[in-house]
């Protein structure tokens, strides 16, 4: 009888030890191997309103980058919609980010700007080549079907977190998001962003008429700011990173300032080229 419990016993030891083993990891929500890739290879201006991205450097890091991937898509829908909606906005912010990356890797350095990984009648961002939460999708389909298609979207803030690999966009922050800090991150985004005098900026009245001249951004996505107040609404309630005066704002406030939509920068956003 007692060798027969001791069998048991190791067998059961056995058993507990091959499950343990076959149990998926839990999923890093720090998403430490992101920051660690982003760390090195994306760096702020002097002034901290973008940064250079490093993608010879993210090339070298290849294998780093795609196991960084195969992470996300390891993540099943269904434990994905049990997180916090929070948890799912990095997520998928840092999908969409990790993913360009790795588009612009496919021809780097051969390419000026993303827009030459498509064509006349195709898109890089409608590309289906990233695999997420049990199907190929497209970077369009992360953005705007899976993040900002969902039910609790609320913050157009996430357009100066997710980023085109071009000049024109916002910093591609050398930091992962996450669930903790994504309210400061997004805040900090955002005013670094309006503090880029190349993308917005308040010209001179004009006749007694104050111009806004902003990103495309606010143009492409304006509607999603309307329970904001609107986009000068928006840009007014951040009148210190866009060095408005108390009257200007009231201007901004009340819709007397004009608004104009500077031209974008499509050019790679490569460390190298700068």
């Amino acid at each position: 009888m007692h060798g027969l419990l001791k069998s048991l016993a190791l067998v059961a030891a056995l058993l507990l030890s091959l499950s343990a083993q076959a149990a998926p990891a839990a999923f890093d929500h720090q998403h430490r191997a992101w920051t660690a890739l982003l760390s090195r290879h994306a760096q702020w201006n002097t002034a901290g309103t973008t940064t250079a991205v490093d993608y010879a450097g993210f090339a070298r890091d290849r294998k780093a980058l795609d196991a960084y991937l195969e992470t996300l898509a390891a993540v099943p829908k269904a434990g994905f919609e049990r997180w916090s909606w929070p948890q799912r906005q990095a997520f998928l912010i840092n999908a969409y980010n990790a993913a360009t990356v790795q588009l612009v890797l496919t021809r780097y350095p051969k390419l000026k700007s993303i827009k030459d990984l498509g064509g006349l009648l195709s898109s890089p961002w409608k590309r289906e080549f990233v695999p997420l939460l049990g199907k190929t999708r497209s970077l369009d389909d992360i953005e705007h079907g899976l993040l900002r298609g969902a039910p609790e979207y609320r913050d157009p803030r996430i357009h100066f977190a997710v980023n085109c690999a071009s000049i024109g966009c916002p910093a591609l922050r050398p930091e992962a998001y996450t669930a903790q800090a994504l309210d400061a991150q997004l805040q900090d985004q955002t005013r670094r962003f309006l503090r880029d005098r190349s993308r917005n900026r308040l010209d001179a009245a004009t006749n007694g008429e104050l111009t806004l001249a902003l990103s495309s951004i606010f143009d492409w996505y304006g509607d999603d700011f309307k329970g904001m107040g609107g986009v000068t609404a928006f840009v007014a309630r951040h009148a210190e990173a866009i060095d408005a005066s108390p009257a200007q704002v009231q201007a901004l406030r009340s819709g007397q300032a004009r608004l104009r939509f500077l031209d974008y920068d499509w050019a790679l956003n490569d460390l190298q080229g700068r």
